[in-house]
């Protein structure tokens, strides 16, 4: 069992993308899918599916660009199982100068750092994507 769900869907997409997969299967939690919801806006993957009843898993179609190349350069788990990074609403800033974002976990959710920012709200950092 993998101890930190969040990067084993991040290295499983990543991966996929090495070998120009067009489908990939995880496991499901309901953190993931605030995750892959984010994902899904911003571009990264296509759209993702629930399938199972006893055991959820998710179906999730990966995008591409116009010459085939990843949509994103790198995805960068920040907070890992054992060193967790939190941040205070104002020390959030741009990734990339704006062409990159992170994903930050809040009180009310999981969104996007500069969402975050707008809301003052802290939390603990989840992911770049750059």
């Amino acid at each position: 069992m993998n101890t930190d769900p969040i990067a084993d869907i991040i290295a499983r997409i990543k991966n996929a993308w090495l070998i120009r997969k067009k489908v990939v299967k995880a496991p499901y939690s309901n953190q993931k899918v605030a995750l892959l919801k984010i994902f899904k806006e911003k571009g990264i993957i296509a759209d993702f599916k629930i399938e199972g009843e006893a055991r959820k898993e998710f179906v999730i179609f990966l995008s591409y660009l116009e010459d085939g190349s990843a949509p994103a350069e790198n995805i960068i788990r920040v907070s890992k199982s054992g060193r967790r990074l939190y941040t205070g609403h104002k020390d959030i800033h741009a990734v990339r100068s704006g062409y990159g974002f992170s994903i930050i976990s809040t009180s009310q959710g999981i969104m996007l750092g500069h969402e975050a920012k707008k809301r003052n709200l802290g939390g603990e950092i989840i992911c770049k994507v750059v």
